[in-house]
């Protein structure tokens, strides 16, 4: 019975801390700390709250100083008396203390007094010397650290109807640039850039490289765009638009998603962003993002479609730069309502200075519309020198010769032989805008030194891939490239640095200009992609008017997109196959050559077919890249010019 009882309770215990509940240990009281410790803590914890906290304590010192000697000299009676043999009062005793305790010369009028007064004065004064030299060693150091955090650019914008730039790149110069003469007209204009970078280190190199910023002020912060704090350091709420530059490296679409997002988070302004998207995969997740205040720039697309429209006609190039660039003339949005019952075919001749190139009735743009469109209610898309030009415009007067029109009908396009010279990953996007475009018999041929070039599907095009060196003259001899109707040399991006991708480019163009001579009388269209706006000045010596300097187009239209948001429609139909198109044609197939006519002329005469004219080429300057090639865009209705075989009417036309 023994041993079984011993069981039994054993059993018993075992159930009985089984089931019992777990009460959680009590936190240990303080206890084994003094007073003075908790002191110190409470004492190290205040210092730790920076400047004012120092200056708070020195003042708490300074006050305590000074009760404690006016409590003593009351006490003692060493102060001297007054002439009327009184004594001061305690508060004339503590305003005593406080002088001497800031201002040590004070102690030197206190020869007259007893020793036992000066000596204590003196001690006063040693201690108020060691107030105040702690508090200007205080005081000096809270500004210099205010003098770093600002250098960290750390500190809130307040701005107002300002551009937000967020990221940094290369195309943060052009961006800006272009801003600055976009903003000549405004009072005051500001640019804040928002980037992980070194606030004075970005500031340093935008003064290197923007010399001259037209009154335009920049201002930087230090922080990352997808942070919604450090976004909140540029006021983009009460900005007029926010530019999302890509970031590069391995995954740039995430980022500029992730900054859209940011940028969404609880914003209650009505500023429109801009955002570049690098891999078209990605552009319908940052439309969803972006929602109706975000436009999305396709980069790759971009440059694809622009390499295109340029490879087709010599010349192209200079006019779609014009127009993106604010340097120049460029495209705005007007309202006339004195043309209200006129067609569009008359409203062609209303100004002078500007060309008008559309209309958009209920918020739909279209360019080049039939010639018997009623602009009534609608605002006009016009191409003028600047914004500010619009609100003086002069009415054309100049005169239309109609004895030199001729009514010759638009040559049929003929099969074409294209040569592609490299491959990159924009490759892909070129050919299928070039199949979109070519007849049915045309031949391509794609040549490159790196890579396994991978044809998308063709439908107009009879296609051929070689494996070659692009860059040495006699793979392009073999070649032929004398005998092809477009050239486009693009570069290789991806398997070669910037530089080095550039270098083989500029190398391939000399050798190809050399071989095809001049491109004004029908020969090859010769177009190059550029990576480094650098290298565009070297282009120049293989004397190639159509470089496309990819990085740099697309700054350009997204610093016009950040002005006017509108513009996306425009430019996507500018540089696609549906809609109008710019063309390069021969002035022959509107007027007679030789006979002096003026520019409104000509405009009447692409009207008759159908067509806007929005410039002219000049064929004694399409090598001269000082006079934009021979281009100039929106002339003068009244400005005189000579015709010869040549020059080419630059238009709007459906194909």
């Amino acid at each position: 019975m023994g041993r079984t009882g011993q069981q039994m309770r054993a059993r018993t215990k075992q159930a009985m801390v089984a089931n019992a509940k777990v009460v959680p240990a009590k936190p240990r009281r303080n206890a084994t700390y003094s007073r003075g410790q908790r002191l110190r803590y409470a004492f190290d914890t205040s210092m730790s709250r920076g400047t004012k906290a120092l200056v708070g304590w020195l003042a708490v010192v300074s006050l305590a100083l000074m009760l404690v000697f006016a409590v003593l000299l009351m006490i003692t009676g060493l102060s001297p008396k007054d002439a009327d043999g009184k004594r001061p009062g305690f508060f004339a005793e503590l305003f005593n203390s406080f002088i001497h305790t800031l201002d040590a010369g004070t102690v030197a009028g206190d020869g007259a007094s007893s020793w036992r007064y000066v000596v204590l004065m003196i001690v006063l004064t040693i201690g108020g010397l060691f107030i105040v030299s702690a508090l200007i060693g205080v005081i000096a150091t809270g500004i210099d650290n205010k003098l770093v955090d600002l250098r960290r650019g750390r500190s809130l914008v307040i701005e107002h109807d300002h551009t937000v730039i967020l990221g940094w790149s290369d195309a943060v110069f052009t961006i800006i640039s272009e801003l600055a003469v976009a903003n000549e007209s405004r009072r005051r204009p500001v640019v804040v850039v928002l980037a992980e970078r070194d606030k004075v280190e970005m500031e340093d190199e935008l003064r290197d490289k923007l010399p001259d910023l037209r009154g335009t002020r920049v201002v930087c912060r230090t922080g990352s765009p997808m942070d919604i704090g450090d976004l909140a350091l540029t006021s983009h709420d009460s900005a007029r638009s926010v530019v999302v530059l890509s970031p590069g490296g391995e995954e740039p679409d995430s980022e500029v998603i992730k900054v859209l997002l940011a940028l969404t988070h609880g914003a209650a302004g009505e500023a429109h962003v801009v955002a570049e998207i690098e891999d078209p995969r990605n552009l319908e997740a940052a439309r969803l993002v972006g929602g109706d205040r975000a436009v999305i720039l396709n980069k790759q697309e971009t440059i694809a479609r622009l390499i295109v429209q340029t490879s087709r006609q010599a010349g192209a190039a200079a006019v779609y730069k014009e127009l993106f660039d604010f340097d120049g003339d460029e495209i705005y949005f007007h309202r006339e309502p004195r043309l209200d019952g006129q067609s569009y075919a008359q409203v062609l001749h209303a100004y002078e200075d500007v060309s008008v190139i559309g209309v958009v009735r209920d918020d739909v743009v279209t360019l080049n519309p039939p010639g018997d469109t009623d602009v009534t209610g609608c605002d006009l898309v016009v191409v003028a020198a600047d914004d500010s030009a619009l609100g003086s415009l002069r009415s054309a007067s100049a005169p239309v010769d109609e004895t030199v029109i001729v009514a010759r009908a638009v040559t049929p396009q003929a099969p074409t032989r294209t040569l592609v010279l490299g491959w990159n990953q924009r490759a892909t996007s070129v050919i299928r805008e070039l199949d979109a475009y070519a007849v049915a018999g045309s031949e391509l041929v794609v040549v490159s030194a790196f890579g396994d070039p991978a044809l998308p599907p063709l439908s107009a095009y009879t296609a051929t891939v070689q494996r070659a060196s692009t860059s040495e003259r006699s793979s392009l001899e073999t070649l032929g490239v004398e005998r092809f109707d477009q050239i486009i040399v693009l570069c290789y991006s991806d398997d070669l640095d910037l530089q080095k991708a550039d270098a083989r480019t500029l190398i391939t163009l000399l050798h190809v200009r050399d071989l095809i001579g001049s491109t004004v009388d029908g020969g090859p269209a010769l177009v190059s992609e550029m990576l480094d706006d650098r290298n565009r000045a070297l282009a120049n010596v293989a004397e190639v008017d159509d470089v496309i300097v990819s990085d740099e187009i697309v700054s350009l239209m997204l610093a016009q997109l950040s002005e006017e948001g509108r513009l996306e429609v425009i430019f996507d139909e500018l540089l696609q196959e549906a809609g109008s198109e710019i063309y390069l044609r021969p002035v022959a197939e509107y007027v007679e050559l030789g006979a002096e006519v003026s520019y409104a002329t000509l405009v009447e005469a692409a009207a008759r077919r159908g067509e806007t004219a929005i410039g002219y080429r000049t064929a004694l300057q399409a090598h001269d890249a000082d006079a934009g090639y021979g281009v100039r865009v929106n002339p003068a209705k009244s400005t005189p010019v000579r015709p010869v075989a040549a020059d080419r009417l630059v238009v709007l036309a459906e194909d």
